[in-house]
């Protein structure tokens, strides 16, 4: 019981400080850090950082028009919101009569990155053991800095990284609900959820592919052992009654897919390196290449080691990746992140990575500032959010 106490100190310490030490020049409103102006604005900047208000406005309204349209001045059409799924606002909203609507989403973020830090350690411990897993959760606490960052402000993504980490970890163990309750959350969080759901069904499927090839379709359930991995079914129901919620309150079931410029997806694959796609903008996109492949190195690995559910997982997400043309890859990348950390994992914990990493610490933690700093809403009047 201590040991198991002290782990979770730990953690909480990995989760929590580098997001304390992010927020503290904000807090203290400093003018500049290493050189690097920063907002007068305090704990308002990260509040106000993409996209935490707007799931703000989806717990404070529900998707309800009229309110939408009478207590915010965002220019945006009402179903721009159905874009932000429903369970972070509703968890913001839950938590919202004892710390405010601010506080509660920074305080579910901060939860649910603690989440995922303690199910990616789970997880680790498989691959690693439990020493060299403790050292690769610091690695996940800290790269990419782009994680860091969306741990930092309020955010979606650490309830779905949470989420999906530990789907994974009760499908590989063959707990399909637990498998299906996580990849229901995952699902209710943000879009990407059903990529999961396409995951598991080809993980299952195709050790089968011959005898299914042969068998009649009626002995299919038997085959796939529907009757065991059925929960895994709760991620594509989750996201159908997402689309009846917009049905009902946005009076449109494909909602979602009339967000308007929210989904990043386009044909051919490759598209990012489109200089004039409006959420690219610049030719300078080499590190794009560099995703790719050490996504691919990753992915490699898996398949050479013959893990069969991080495989499909990893690659699933990978593949989308390449028809992602937005600036921000990396973000839609981070899904992927703790399978390719865990294919690494031989290179991770090695004693030169532990120096390497020390390095590192300083340019993301700069890089974090910077960016947090620049990717602010414009918010004229706090009020309609209190």
């Amino acid at each position: 019981m201590l040991a198991r106490f002290k782990e979770f100190l730990i953690l909480a310490a990995m989760s929590l400080l580098p997001t304390l030490l992010i927020w503290l020049p904000f807090f203290a409103r400093l003018k500049s850090f290493w050189g690097i102006p920063l907002p007068d604005s305090g704990m308002a900047t990260i509040v106000a950082n993409y996209d935490g208000p707007l799931f703000m406005v989806v717990a404070k309204t529900f998707y309800n028009p009229e309110l939408i349209k009478n207590l915010f001045q965002f220019p945006l059409p009402v179903e721009y919101y159905a874009a932000h799924f429903p369970l972070f606002p509703l968890l913001i909203r839950a938590f919202s009569f004892a710390l405010g609507y601010p506080y509660a989403m920074l305080a579910i973020t901060l939860a649910s990155s603690f989440l995922a830090l303690y199910f990616f350690k789970r997880l680790a411990e498989e691959f690693v053991g439990k020493g060299n897993s403790l050292f690769l959760t610091l690695i996940f606490a800290l790269l990419p800095a782009r994680w860091l960052i969306v741990r930092s402000v309020g955010s979606a993504e650490p309830l779905f990284m949470a989420a999906i980490i530990a789907s994974v970890y009760f499908f590989r163990k063959g707990n399909f609900w637990g498998a299906g309750i996580w990849g229901l959350v995952a699902q209710l969080t943000k879009s990407p959820g059903i990529l999961l759901f396409v995951a598991y069904f080809l993980s299952l499927i195709s050790p089968e592919l011959r005898r299914i090839s042969i068998a009649p379709i009626r002995e299919w359930p038997s085959v796939l052992n529907l009757k065991k991995t059925f929960p895994i079914f709760l991620i594509p129901l989750s996201l159908l009654s997402i689309f009846i919620l917009y049905q009902i309150r946005l009076g449109d079931f494909l909602a979602y897919f009339h967000s308007g410029d929210n989904i990043h997806l386009f044909f051919p694959p490759f598209s990012i390196f489109n200089y004039s796609a409006p959420w690219v903008g610049t030719f300078w996109l080499e590190e794009v290449i560099l995703v790719y492949l050490l996504g691919l190195l990753g992915l490699a690995n898996l398949i050479r080691n013959k893990e069969n559910v991080l495989s499909w997982v990893t690659g699933i997400f990978l593949v989308s990746l390449f028809f992602v043309a937005h600036r921000d890859l990396m973000r839609y990348a981070l899904p992927a992140v703790p399978f390719l950390l865990i294919s690494f994992s031989p290179t991770l914990v090695r004693k030169e990575f532990k120096i390497i990493l020390i390095l590192l610490i300083i340019p993301i933690y700069l890089f974090s500032l910077s960016y947090i700093s620049q990717n602010v809403m414009p918010i004229s009047d706090w009020a309609p959010f209190l």
